[in-house]
């Protein structure tokens, strides 16, 4: 089971329309949908920049796209079913209303990009714990403040 399946996209694209724009292709809908999961996930997946150490959170993207059924993020899961319709409907545009999907398919993108720089925080998707026991001498990408107090003591 995964996080978004097939029968999951009944809350966002009609069956006769997945039969109709698939035309007979079994694999159509599952690929759209793995594409969108590896979309989404490319949105919360923290990469090795040194900038991302400046306080936005760290998803544990393993754990929140390994949640099956009532333990899924809904707004997330709704996100990813959004993405997915729309590379489904590239396909074709058997009647669906294309620059309707586009707008929503922008939307959501939009999200998932506050969501990973933090501007929009989801209660139950679990960030990475950093280990913060080891220092470095490598500096943090930003600082401020002021230094400390010299005296001539």
């Amino acid at each position: 089971m995964a996080f978004l399946e097939e029968k999951d996209m009944g809350t966002t694209i009609y069956e006769y329309q997945i039969e109709q724009i698939a035309d007979g292709n079994d694999e159509a809908m599952p690929d759209a949908i793995s594409a969108a999961i590896e979309e989404a996930r490319s949105y919360l997946t923290q990469n090795d920049r040194k900038e991302y150490s400046d306080g936005r959170p760290h998803y544990d993207v393993q754990k929140i796209f390994a949640k099956t059924g009532i333990f899924r993020n809904p707004v997330l899961l709704q996100k990813t079913k959004t993405i997915a319709k729309f590379h489904f409907i590239d396909l074709c545009n058997a009647d669906i209303m294309y620059e309707r999907a586009q707008k929503n398919y922008d939307r959501a993108v939009a999200y998932l990009k506050d969501l990973a720089k933090g501007v929009i925080t989801l209660s139950d998707l679990e960030l990475v714990i950093e280990d913060t026991t080891t220092t470095t001498d490598e500096p943090l990408p930003y600082r401020s403040g002021s230094r400390t107090k010299f005296n001539h003591e």
